[in-house]
């Protein structure tokens, strides 16, 4: 049995603002929304009101309610509709976070591909698929490292990776596009397209519907909520300034890039850093493109960070409940879960081999955030779904935060939330046109194959489980479910 360690550490409200924006914002979307020109505004702030902020709130009421209890995902969906289904929710959302991170840490190797100053050597360098691979495996190994070494270092290294990598670079980029302007630049976005997209075109439609995926993680904090000061109160507050943050970095830097690149001439995985090198040449001042491509490099490892010690606890936590085998629950001699951080990073290198049969790394790239879309969005679905049930189920819980004071908001937040997901959910299989992708058996092999394969494989597991996986242990047990301790017989 594995004992309880408690190293006092706490994150402050600042550190998980931080935290916050750097397991949401990554630079990296950018670039595929700038060929949306002046429309990215209006994606970006429809997926706003109808996704972010219902998710915001329904993740701050869940876990306001639950403060005092930990499992986050698994916690929050497994009160309301079982245990069963809230191992499902935080099985996929640890799968699909694993999944994600060679999609993130491609930006972190196309940044380490900039740092020389020939722009024709760095692109070369940055479509080369065996550079993108190491690079990639280095970063993560690098980020499960130090995740061993817990939470302190990782708060400490995400907070400060978050304000070099994300705010810092985020900033910078949007402060050189008005200065681009003021000074007579060319505007390369079309302002033909107006404000509103064309939404009679589908095509158009698919890989926007990426921009669900660029504002899902503001629940994932949702599993230290035990490990902040005043988290009834202090967790809410990190959640909506998270968010705001978020949505402007978002808008701004999005117009900053698309101003200095042509939209023809996007590229999924490079344009970001190819922006900030049209913009410093223009100021004649090459040589900052170094520093940046550090900057973002550090950063995709802050991002990593953050998500590693998030998912990573949640499934151990289902560990302790009795849903895996004792070699999930096994934790090194501060408690952190190594297990499970080595599971996943051998799915992540296996998963990175994946470069070798994909077209080009901005294919492989596009394929795997479009399997992460899907498997989030059903998190999300299972979410918004909870949150109205535990209304009911748990009508005189104490909420110290709570979406309206009768159920009529929530049922519109809820809703709208659901619908959204539903929506995207439908367009992610579309495989978008702007983008070459392979051959289109491959493409919705990988999407429906993968996705199937990750929903059953929690309800087998469920199904072989055995008693002797549950931690009895006083110190380090599940807390039981709501429903467990009202009916102990009841069959979920």
């Amino acid at each position: 049995m594995n004992k309880k360690v408690n190293t006092g550490f706490k994150l402050s409200v600042l550190t998980l603002i931080i935290m916050n924006v750097t397991a949401v914002v990554s630079l990296r979307g950018l670039h595929s929304e700038a060929v949306y020109g002046l429309s990215s505004a209006f994606y970006y702030l429809f997926a706003a009101v109808v996704f972010l902020i219902p998710t915001a709130m329904v993740a701050a009421e869940l876990a306001a309610m639950f403060s005092d209890k930990e499992g986050g995902m698994f916690r929050w969906v497994g009160e309301a509709l079982g245990g069963r289904t809230g191992f499902l929710a935080i099985w996929l959302q640890w799968l699909e976070s694993t999944i994600w991170y060679p999609t993130v840490l491609t930006l972190g190797a196309v940044s380490l591909a900039f740092v020389g100053l020939n722009t024709a050597h760095d692109i070369q360098l940055a479509s080369n698929k065996i550079f993108t691979l190491g690079v990639v495996l280095v970063i993560y190994w690098l980020a499960t490292f130090i995740s061993l070494k817990g939470l302190g270092w990782v708060g400490k290294i995400s907070k400060i990776g978050g304000i070099v990598g994300t705010i810092v670079p985020a900033s910078v980029l949007i402060i050189l596009g008005i200065i681009y302007l003021a000074t007579g630049g060319q505007n390369h976005i079309d302002m033909s397209r107006g404000f509103i997209p064309d939404l009679s075109r589908f095509d158009n439609l698919v890989l926007a519907s990426g921009i669900f995926l660029y504002y899902s993680g503001m629940e994932v904090m949702g599993v230290h909520v035990t490990e902040i000061d005043n988290p009834k109160k202090n967790y809410p507050r990190a959640i909506f300034i998270g968010a705001l943050i978020t949505v402007c970095i978002l808008i701004f830097g999005t117009f900053a890039l698309g101003l200095v690149i042509p939209a023809s001439e996007i590229n999924l995985t490079q344009s970001l850093l190819v922006g900030f090198e049209n913009y410093f040449n223009y100021l004649r001042i090459g040589w900052a493109s170094s520093i940046i491509a550090v900057a973002l490099s550090f950063g995709v490892l802050a991002g990593v960070l953050t998500w590693v010690a998030g998912p990573s606890k949640g499934i151990f936590t289902v560990g302790k409940a009795g849903y895996l085998p004792k070699f999930f629950q096994r934790t090194n001699s501060i408690g952190v879960q190594k297990n499970i951080l080595f599971v996943q990073e051998a799915i992540v290198t296996v998963l990175c081999l994946l470069f070798v049969v994909m077209p080009s790394v901005q294919s492989f790239y596009q394929i795997l955030s479009q399997l992460s879309v899907i498997l989030y969005l059903i998190i999300y679905i299972l979410m918004f779904t909870s949150v109205i049930v535990l209304r009911y189920r748990m009508p005189d819980a104490e909420r110290p935060f709570r979406i309206g004071k009768r159920n009529g908001l929530l049922w519109f937040i809820g809703l709208l939330g659901i619908c959204s997901s539903v929506h995207t959910l439908s367009l992610s299989f579309i495989p978008p046109s702007q983008i070459t992708t392979g051959s289109d058996v491959v493409w919705f092999s990988v999407l429906i194959g993968g996705a199937l394969l990750v929903i059953i494989a929690p309800f087998v597991i469920y199904a072989l489980r055995k008693p002797s996986w549950k931690n009895n242990g006083e110190e380090d047990s599940f807390q039981p479910f709501h429903w467990e301790k009202t009916n102990d017989n009841e069959v979920r």
